[in-house]
């Protein structure tokens, strides 16, 4: 670790400073948990201070043979918000799914003594160092590590008031349910269709609802509850390739994309605009709900994409037969922003970039002035008639609905 104690505690300062002014900190409880631990005790020794008190970078702490994010410190506005979106009082017990020592102990200071954590990985080696590091962080009484694969319910323990998941999560498995206070709150990252959300769900009757909602990306779940996503390789004419990403549904016209990155692109535009450093995530939340054929994109380096990556297009797109169409900018607003549109390739290119352009138009129409809420309704329920401008998808454990609701 850089620099000494001193530096560390005006950081610590800054952050949490930064933290309130943004609003990603409002109670006093989180406030004080947040000034308290020493984030830097639980990252890896050779990270610079800047790094550890960042606002918005995770600090990655294991790694695979390929270089893969295994486990990480979570950049601190998500875990802020996280505890903040869980409502955690004193004297509650709380469940983490998904280790690593800091985020437990900031709990560990919100409920109290009279209150208790317990956190679980699956990883044993990611578990016995969160152990290690909250005992000599004097955290070790008052959190309770445990390997385990959270598809299960964690033995010996519960019920909890709160349940956090510092992971990215497909389902929601009923252990997570049936070990929840019939009051208590759910704080997940969920995954749509390729989208990342992490949603607050409390109970309404017979399923879940959203009462808050960040946008945040995390490492997936492993165990019995990680789910694989479909990749298909395009290559291109000089034999590089792009990577087709499905999160769930793969369109059963694969075979007809064979040669499509020869083709000349078409683009089409949609009239809608937006600010520079606006952002437009929830489009992206759109087009997993609604554009058939959806999926991520990536390019490898030496492909016509991976040139123009982060400046006319963003890796999200659809297919549609023999044809694949991606979002795409041009400069708009006398410089100021962009247009949204979508390039294609294909035999029916231009129908491709048509029917992305629509729902883009859609999203300005019904879903860019309003938030997005979330149900989750278990298997074997009913998901009832829906309002207008909603998306149902289903999972494992049962089916998540995505709407985009006037505000009254």
């Amino acid at each position: 670790m850089t620099g000494d104690s001193g530096r560390a505690a005006r950081l610590r300062d800054e952050l949490v400073d930064t933290l309130l002014s943004n609003g990603q900190i409002v109670s006093p409880a989180v406030e004080k948990a947040f000034r308290t631990v020493a984030r830097e005790a639980f990252v890896p020794a050779d990270t610079p201070l800047d790094t550890v008190y960042s606002v918005d970078r995770p600090v990655v702490t294991k790694t695979d043979e390929h270089g893969g994010h295994l486990s990480s410190v979570s950049a601190a506005y998500i875990q802020a918000r996280m505890i903040e979106m869980a409502d955690i009082r004193p004297g509650m017990t709380v469940l983490e799914i998904g280790s690593g020592g800091y985020n437990a102990a900031l709990l560990a200071e919100v409920v109290g003594p009279a209150g208790h954590v317990v956190s679980i990985d699956i990883d044993g080696e990611i578990i016995d160092r969160a152990g290690v590091l909250l005992d000599r962080a004097g955290y070790g009484g008052r959190v309770s590590v445990m390997q385990a694969d959270a598809e299960h319910p964690v033995p010996g323990f519960g019920p909890f008031h709160r349940t956090l998941v510092t992971v990215g999560a497909w389902d929601i498995p009923p252990a997570w349910l049936d070990q929840l206070t019939t009051d208590g709150v759910l704080v997940v990252p969920l995954r749509m269709n390729g989208i990342t959300r992490t949603i607050a769900f409390r109970r309404d009757g017979d399923h879940l609802v959203s009462s808050d909602v960040e946008v945040a990306g995390f490492v997936p779940m492993q165990g019995q509850g990680a789910h694989v996503e479909r990749t298909f390789l395009l290559p291109d004419q000089h034999g590089e390739h792009i990577r087709l990403q499905f999160d769930s549904d793969v369109p059963e016209t694969m075979h007809l994309l064979d040669g499509v990155l020869a083709t000349e692109p078409v683009s089409v535009w949609s009239g809608i605009t937006i600010g520079n450093g606006i952002s437009f995530a929830d489009l992206h939340l759109w087009l997993a709900a609604f554009l058939p054929g959806f999926c991520r994109i990536t390019a490898d380096a030496g492909t016509r994409l991976a040139a123009e990556l982060g400046k006319t297009w963003f890796p999200f797109g659809g297919v549609r037969g023999d044809s694949l169409a991606y979002l795409a900018v041009r400069p708009a607003l006398d410089g100021a922003g962009v247009e949204f549109g979508a390039t294609a390739y294909g035999v029916h290119g231009q129908a491709a970039a048509t029917a992305l352009v629509e729902q883009i138009q859609a999203w300005d129409r019904n879903g860019r002035h309003h938030e997005p809420t979330f149900g989750f309704w278990t298997a074997g329920s009913t998901v009832p008639q829906l309002p207008d401008h909603s998306a149902v998808l289903q999972k494992h454990h049962g089916a998540v609905s995505i709407s985009w609701l006037p505000t009254s």
